[in-house]
C-alpha cells in the first residue's frame, strides 16, 4: 500500500439508511475519527500512534426525512402523543448537526461497487445524483407494508396518516381484529388495548402457537399468550382469515364481516393485518453480493462476500443482511458498530506507513432470541436465560415508550461529551 501524504483527502462513507444501523455505524465512526472509543464499546480503542484522528465525510441516504423508531410503531399507531415522539427529522437530531456529515433525503437507486459511485433520487425533485465514495455501508433494511409500519416518507405525512390511523381505531364501535401472532400482531392487539381499553381488541392467529415463525421455546410462546389475554385482549388461536367483507349498517358505521377457514363469523369496525413478509431494500447492489431474496451477502466483518468488486470496501449491517437470528434493532446497532470499527481499521491498514495488521470485529451466530412488550409486561427470551416476563422486563426492555429513550440514548443522538486523544 502506499504510503500516506502529508495532508490525506478525507475519507468518503457513504451510507444507505437512516435507521438503527446506519445511524450507529456514522456515529461509532466519528468517535473513532476525533481520537475516542466508539460509543457503543465497553472498552478502549487501540488507536495508533500519529494516527487517532482523521477527516472523514459521513453521507446518510434515507427515503424518509427522519428517524423513526420502528419498533415503536404498535404504539405510534395507537397513541397521539407516542406518534409525535417516535419520528424525529434528521435535521433536529443534535448529533448529526455537524459540517462532516451529509443528509440525503431520497432513495439509493445503483451502487456501482467498481467505479465506487453510488445514484440517489431526491424525494422531492426526482433528480438523480451521482455520489463517489471510499466505502459504502448498506443499511437501509426491509420493507414493511401497512401498517406494520407508517408508509409516509415525511414526518408531516406521518402525522396525518398514525392520525387517521388512531382515530378509526379509537371509534371502533364493532371492536377491531388484528390478524397475525407474530411479534409486530402481538404488541398492536396488547398497545392498542392498552391505550383505548374500552375498544374490543381480538387477535386471530392461524397456528396453535404464536410466534409460530420463530425458532423460540414454548414457555415463550405460552407465556405471550398469557400475557396477551392478561392484558385484556381476545385471543383466537387456530384461526385463518378467509373472507373480510365491508357490509352497511344503519347508522353509517364501519363495520366488517369476518368469515375464517374453521367457520367462525365475527364482526369488526377494523381489520389490521399483521402478517406479511417483508422484502429487502437493497436490490441496489448488484446480483453478486445478494442472495435469492435479494438479502445481502456478508462476511463475520459484515463485508460483502467475495465475487464483486471491492468487496473490503463494502459494507451491510441491519435487517437486510444475511445472517441468522430474529431481526433487532439490538443486532442492527451491534452490527452498526462493528462496520465503524472495521473501516476504521480498513483506513489504517491502506494508510499506515509500514502496514498495519488488521483487527476485524466479527459477528458470532446470533441466537433465537426475543423481547416483546405485551401491554404493560414484557416477555423475553433467550437460550441463556430462558424466558422471564413481567413490568419489571418492561422496564429492562423497553421503559415505557417502547424502548425510544433506551434506543436514542445508546446511540447518543442527543450529543455526547467526548474525551479526545490529544494530538
Amino acid at each position: 500500500m502506499p504510503s500516506i501524504s502529508p495532508l490525506p483527502a478525507p475519507v468518503r462513507v457513504f451510507i444507505a439508511g437512516g435507521s438503527y444501523a446506519g445511524l450507529s455505524a456514522a456515529m461509532n465512526l466519528l468517535d473513532l475519527a476525533s481520537g475516542a472509543s466508539p460509543r457503543m464499546s465497553g472498552e478502549t480503542y487501540p488507536h495508533v500512534t500519529d494516527f487517532e484522528k482523521m477527516d472523514v465525510e459521513i453521507t446518510i441516504a434515507d427515503e424518509r426525512d427522519g428517524f423513526y423508531h420502528l419498533i415503536g410503531s404498535p404504539l405510534a399507531l395507537a397513541d397521539s402523543d407516542y406518534t409525535k415522539k417516535a419520528w424525529v427529522k434528521f435535521q433536529d437530531i443534535p448529533s448529526l448537526q455537524r459540517p462532516d456529515v451529509k443528509i440525503v433525503i431520497g432513495s439509493v437507486t445503483t451502487v456501482d461497487c467498481a467505479s465506487k459511485t453510488v445514484t440517489t433520487i431526491d424525494a422531492v425533485t426526482k433528480v438523480a445524483t451521482e455520489h463517489r465514495y471510499d466505502f459504502f455501508v448498506a443499511a437501509s433494511g426491509l420493507r414493511r407494508v401497512w401498517p406494520v409500519v407508517p408508509q409516509s416518507l415525511s414526518r408531516k405525512q406521518y402525522l396525518v396518516e398514525a392520525a387517521e390511523h388512531i382515530h378509526a381505531v379509537s371509534n371502533a364501535q364493532h371492536g377491531v381484529v388484528v390478524v397475525g401472532g407474530g411479534a409486530v400482531g402481538i404488541e398492536m392487539a396488547a398497545e392498542l388495548k392498552l391505550v383505548h381499553p374500552r375498544i374490543d381488541v381480538t387477535l386471530a392467529h392461524s397456528r396453535a402457537k404464536l410466534l409460530s415463525a420463530e425458532a423460540l421455546s414454548d414457555e415463550c410462546k405460552d407465556t405471550a399468550l398469557a400475557l396477551l389475554r392478561e392484558s385484556g385482549v381476545n385471543v383466537l388461536m387456530n384461526h385463518r382469515l378467509s373472507k373480510s367483507n365491508r357490509v352497511d349498517t344503519m347508522d353509517g358505521s364501519t363495520k366488517y364481516e369476518l368469515e375464517f377457514a374453521n367457520g367462525h363469523k365475527m364482526a369488526a369496525s377494523d381489520v389490521i393485518m399483521a402478517v406479511s413478509q417483508p422484502a429487502s431494500t437493497a436490490t441496489y447492489m448488484p446480483t453478486t453480493a445478494l442472495d435469492e431474496n435479494n438479502m445481502v451477502k456478508i462476511k463475520p466483518n459484515l463485508t460483502i462476500v467475495e465475487g464483486t468488486p471491492n468487496d473490503e470496501y463494502h459494507f451491510c449491517a441491519g435487517d437486510a443482511a444475511k445472517w441468522s437470528g430474529i431481526k433487532r434493532c439490538g443486532g442492527a446497532m451491534h452490527g452498526g458498530h462493528y462496520v465503524a470499527r472495521n473501516i476504521h481499521q480498513t483506513i489504517l491498514r491502506d494508510r499506515v506507513p509500514g502496514g498495519h495488521e488488521i483487527k476485524y470485529s466479527e459477528l458470532t451466530e446470533f441466537p433465537a432470541v426475543i423481547g416483546l412488550a405485551v401491554g404493560k409486561k414484557a416477555v423475553a427470551s433467550s437460550p441463556d436465560t430462558g424466558t422471564v416476563s413481567g413490568e419489571d422486563v418492561m422496564q429492562a426492555y423497553f421503559r415505557n415508550d417502547l424502548g425510544f429513550d433506551i434506543c436514542w440514548e445508546y446511540m447518543q443522538l442527543g450529543g455526547k461529551k467526548e474525551t479526545l486523544v490529544e494530538a
